[in-house]
């Protein structure tokens, strides 16, 4: 397993990220981070290194330069988070060790929004999206399109998130699964619930990674 500090070139600037690949990688998880959050999220990280011992590649990248992250509306930009999003994603399909790989989104809060949002535009070419205590309710419009098997994940405790996702798991026409975290409050604090997240998504990782390669194999 090695990882390495990477620059990604997209359209209008460079965005700064750390991309881990185990010795025989299984598919590759791109995070979207929520609003204000970064590459350096604790809980997203967490949940990356639980991924990486199950030998899924990952890659957590700043969405936003320090100088638009210090732009509140930016951090709430979707349209803007989504392109970027989207544009990191084509710069890993051009990248010697990850360019055959299977693809999939970890979206947590407003991140998930543009994880779907982004799974929306590439179609059945993104294998799965996991969303934590996220936003998917601020894709509403684009749900319809997503292909990608999607899982929400949200905690018991977080009432109001698990309304919205209800609302918009409704909305979804691709496989799909809900799962709310008993004892669990909007960031998954409490002892073992992250834990319980990361095992939840790296199961439906693999899941729909295997399912790929099994397609592309026929």
């Amino acid at each position: 397993m090695f990882t390495k500090e990477i620059n990604i070139n997209v359209k209008d600037t460079t965005l700064e990220g750390n991309l881990t690949i185990p010795a025989n990688p299984k598919g590759l998880v791109i995070f979207s981070h929520g609003s204000g959050s970064s590459r350096f999220s604790p809980r997203n990280n967490f949940v990356a290194n639980i991924l990486q011992t199950k030998e899924i590649a990952t890659l957590l990248f700043d969405l936003l330069t320090e100088r638009e992250d210090s732009i509140y509306q930016n951090r709430f930009d979707i349209n803007k988070l989504t392109k970027r999003l989207i544009e990191t994603t084509q710069w890993a399909y051009h990248q010697n060790g990850i360019l055959k790989l299977p693809i999939g989104y970890f979206g947590a809060s407003t991140g998930a929004a543009s994880a779907l949002r982004a799974a929306a535009f590439f179609g059945n070419s993104i294998s799965a999206v996991v969303s934590r205590g996220g936003r998917p309710d601020l894709a509403l419009d684009q749900l319809n399109e997503v292909k990608a098997p999607t899982l929400l994940i949200v905690g018991g405790l977080d009432t109001e998130v698990i309304w919205l996702n209800q609302k918009a798991y409704e909305q979804l026409e691709c496989q799909k699964k809900m799962e709310i975290v008993p004892g669990a409050s909007h960031l998954f604090e409490e002892p073992g619930k992250l834990e319980s997240v990361a095992d939840l998504a790296a199961e439906w990782f693999d899941k729909w990674f295997k399912k790929t390669k099994e397609d592309v194999s026929r």
